[in-house]
């Protein structure tokens, strides 16, 4: 038997304006890549990264804002 029980990936999605982060969260990896997707598509000139994050390094990134957030066009 054995196998995985590391339960779900999480990823960690950020968004970069040059070389600083504007956007840093952690998500299951299913929802992280929807919310990579929706950010590509938002902010089209910027570069959205999506990294697998480890148990041992969780990472810093917050969890994800609501997704009907997603698509409101910024103010």
């Amino acid at each position: 038997m054995g196998g995985d029980h590391a339960g779900p990936q999480r990823r960690r999605v950020r968004v970069w304006f040059g070389e600083h982060a504007v956007a840093d969260y952690c998500a299951e990896a299913e929802l992280a890549d929807r919310y990579a997707a929706a950010m590509t598509r938002r902010f089209a000139g910027l570069r959205v990264t999506s990294e697998p994050v480890s148990a041992a390094d969780p990472g810093t990134g917050l969890p994800l804002p609501g997704e009907r957030l997603w698509e409101v066009a910024p103010k």
